[in-house]
């Protein structure tokens, strides 16, 4: 099995990758049937958009801090693990971005899109959904739209729903609301498309971020699933994503 290896810059992860080149070889991207990505859950994030359209599943082993994405660090009988991997598809949410100025920016992100307050005045956001307003005035710290694989990440700790991956749904989730005061979501469609609409821009500024993309003054963030870029993660059998979102939910 033709096995490309990428770490992150950290200690641990690049004392991994030397014994796994050493054990197991190391071929270039072009050559590669399985990439083996060494660190954490924001270092795999980094390493899929990468490796978008190279059509290489991708297995992680968690060198990191959290590692929700990835599976246990164990080096013995890699290939065996690898050829009895379970695949998990999955698509990034991407945003296109107007800020105050006029300028266009896009940005995609697996686990979530969300808009934040750049200073101390409280964001107002407009919500529309498919087309149809849905809010007219969201004032909050800000906002995330998140994918079931990043239900478990800023999503959750902002309060929001856990959502399987079978669901077909994204969760769209306030962050710290103020009016109207007891809103706490929604679940929508995974088709969905969202315009987010930021008011009062010069007295309340507001970046949207996707991502490592994050773009300040936004004046009108479009959200959405790029269901044309697809990538496929690799679980050990009995510690699949769909299982680590079901067991998050009883987490104590």
């Amino acid at each position: 099995m033709n096995i490309a290896f990428i770490a992150a810059d950290t200690d641990s992860a690049q004392q991994a990758l030397e014994r796994f080149t050493e054990r197991y070889g190391n071929v270039p991207l072009d050559q590669a049937e399985v990439i083996v990505c060494l660190g954490g859950d924001g270092f795999l994030l980094e390493t899929l958009l990468h490796i978008l359209g190279y059509n290489i599943p991708v297995f992680g082993m968690n060198y990191g801090t959290v590692g929700f994405l990835m599976n246990e660090p164990e080096e013995e009988h890699l290939p065996q693990r690898l050829a009895y991997a379970q695949p998990t598809i999955i698509s990034p949410l991407r945003m296109r971005v107007r800020t105050t100025s006029g300028e266009y920016h896009e940005g995609l992100g697996f686990n979530d899109v969300f808009i934040y307050r750049e200073t101390r005045q409280a964001a107002h956001i407009g919500i529309e959904v498919d087309g149809r307003e849905r809010m007219a005035r969201l004032v909050c710290d800000g906002i995330i739209l998140s994918t079931p694989a990043g239900s478990t990440a800023y999503n959750r700790s902002a309060h929001g729903p856990i959502v399987p991956l079978g669901a077909e749904l994204l969760s769209l989730t306030p962050i710290s609301p103020f009016q109207p005061r007891h809103w706490r979501g929604a679940l929508l469609p995974a088709e969905s498309m969202v315009r987010f609409t930021l008011h009062d821009t010069v007295k309340r500024p507001a970046s949207a971020v996707a991502g490592p993309a994050e773009i300040r003054d936004a004046k009108e963030v479009v959200v959405g699933v790029d269901q044309e870029k697809k990538v496929t993660l690799l679980f050990d059998p009995d510690h699949s994503l769909s299982e680590r979102i079901i067991a998050e939910q009883f987490a104590e």
